[in-house]
């Protein structure tokens, strides 16, 4: 298989990626859950949006405890979401219509269910099987090897047979205990990833994500740690299972990999550490690309803004990669309802998606941030989310099916099968909200993707917007957020309670309309190109 045709070297750098998580994207199969048809069919309304390329979240066989992060089969496709021949025939499709491809790979963790630990588990105390992953005998008193603790809540250790006498090991898992984690210092983990990274790019994707990518490596001799770990900041709040240097080894070893490729392919890594230290991932022998997480986690403060906008400026300028911006993805609160909920929410995370695409580097939009939609407040009872039920976090709220009509069926368009209930159910104002309603709306939020996109596209074939351009941060009266891009650009959100005079310059585009005298309304957010 081929790459999109006339593909620019570098061309990642300033490339938006659309993240597509299959369950919710579309059903094309009618039992509720979506798959690899209903992405098929649906993939000319990714491209009409004018983005570079979809990132895939897992679809790779799975028990779905953690929807997909817990693999069973690196190297497969779930019958739940289809069979190989349909990826085959999405990755050409995709590449017929100019979009990248980019798939995740979780190397930090695998189901229970895998071969290898299955064979580990089976093999017993002591065994080079058990090499691969992380056990050990509990300390006295029959209590774990050490003390850390699960992201998801509770001890990162399970006994691998309560019952037994004979078997006294526990595994590490710093997730659910279905995950357990690989022992990154066995060599015969690194070969086995690289099969996997080579079976992929093999048949010609794009790229791959990385998920938990600071992680891999645990301290020499997992000792314990001072802090408490817990649901969400576990792995930042234990220095002895994140960001060791031994890791940066692995991803000078897979960028060798995607260099021998042709066309170029790249790695992308979800890094969740502070802007100095994620970049440090972005070096030119290692990953291409690492998410500003600083971002996904930022409130509505023009002067936390521009405190992070500095850092990851300064982090740019330490180690030569431009920041990937993004403020949603399929962990976290959505945008509308982080900055706000309500009217105002949407008009705030609008701003901010126009913003977040005016920055220079990478973007990433996350499905449904086109449509503005808000976290939804999933029924207790029909939560799936493995954090809900180990540490009272819940992401089911972010994960619901998109709605596409205005259909009054359970599912707005999102199944084939009129009649199929979602696999979380969606509001009863969801189809307000579709994909159908905005496309005839002027002012939508998705209209205003696509045209932002347009003109981005446009600015960058221009040589206007370029990746490598640098940005000065600063606030303004009533809280007046200014990012100067370069010599040319200048982005201006106003994140008070006023109307705010903006720069001078031409308005290229706007959120929120102006006023009769020019003023940029609260919660709106303006480019402007300098004479």
């Amino acid at each position: 298989m081929t790459g999109p045709g006339g593909q620019r070297p570098g061309w990642w750098q300033d490339a938006v990626i659309y993240q597509v998580y299959p369950r919710s994207f579309a059903d094309g199969d009618g039992d509720g859950v979506g798959d690899l048809t209903g992405l098929l069919e649906r993939l000319p309304y990714i491209a009409s949006l004018g983005v570079d390329g979809v990132w895939i979240t897992p679809f790779q066989p799975s028990p779905q405890v953690d929807q997909g992060y817990d693999v069973s089969d690196y190297c497969g496709v779930d019958p739940l979401f289809g069979t190989m021949k349909q990826f085959d025939d999405l990755l050409d499709a995709a590449h017929g219509m100019g979009l990248r491809v980019i798939l995740d790979v979780v190397p930090n963790h695998c189901s229970s269910e895998h071969p290898l630990f299955q064979a580990a588990i089976a093999a017993g105390p002591g065994s080079p099987e058990r090499g691969m992953f992380h056990f050990l005998p509990g300390s006295d008193g029959g209590l774990p090897p050490n003390n850390w603790q699960s992201v998801f809540g509770g001890p990162a250790w399970s006994r691998v047979d309560p019952g037994s006498d004979t078997d006294q090991d526990w595994y590490l898992h710093l997730f659910s205990p279905e995950q357990p984690d690989w022992n990154w210092r066995n060599a015969a983990v690194g070969d086995y990833f690289e099969d996997v990274l080579r079976f992929w790019l093999d048949k010609g994707v794009d790229g791959l994500r990385i998920d938990v990518a600071h992680a891999l490596f645990k301290a020499e001799g997992l000792p314990d740690t001072e802090g408490t770990g817990g649901v969400v900041n576990g792995l930042r709040s234990n220095p002895q299972v994140s960001d060791q240097e031994e890791v940066h080894e692995v991803y000078r070893r897979w960028r060798r990999l995607t260099d021998s490729y042709a066309p170029e392919r790249i790695l992308v890594g979800e890094v969740n550490l502070a802007p100095e230290r994620a970049a440090r991932y972005t070096r030119p022998d290692e990953m291409h690309q690492a998410f500003a997480f600083a971002f996904v986690k930022l409130g509505w403060d023009a002067a936390d803004w521009a405190a992070v906008g500095t850092e990851l400026e300064a982090a740019r300028r330490a180690y030569g990669a431009p920041p990937t911006w993004a403020l949603e993805n399929h962990d976290v609160p959505r945008s509308v309802t982080r900055f706000g909920g309500g009217s105002r929410g949407l008009r705030r995370a609008r701003a901010g998606l126009l913003a977040v695409l005016g920055l220079p580097g990478g973007a990433y939009i996350y499905q449904g941030q086109e449509l503005g939609l808000p976290d939804v407040e999933v029924p207790l009872g029909a939560r799936v989310d493995p954090m809900w039920a180990k540490g009272g976090v819940s992401r089911d709220g972010a994960r619901v099916p998109l709605p596409w009509t205005t259909a009054p069926d359970s599912s707005y368009g999102f199944s084939s099968d009129s009649a199929a209930d979602p696999w979380l159910p969606a509001p009863v104002s969801w189809g307000s909200r579709s994909v159908q309603t905005q496309r005839t709306e002027p002012g939508s939020t998705l209209n205003l993707v696509t045209e932002a996109l347009t003109v981005r596209r446009q600015l960058i074939d221009k040589e206007i917007f370029t990746p490598g351009d640098p940005c000065e941060w600063r606030v303004e009266d009533h809280g007046l957020l200014i990012c100067a891009r370069g010599d040319n650009v200048v982005l201006a959100i106003a994140m008070g309670d006023e109307p705010c005079r903006l720069p001078e310059g031409n308005v290229l585009l706007a959120s929120a309309p102006l006023s009769p005298d020019g003023l940029l309304p609260p919660d709106g957010a303006a480019w402007l190109l300098r004479s």
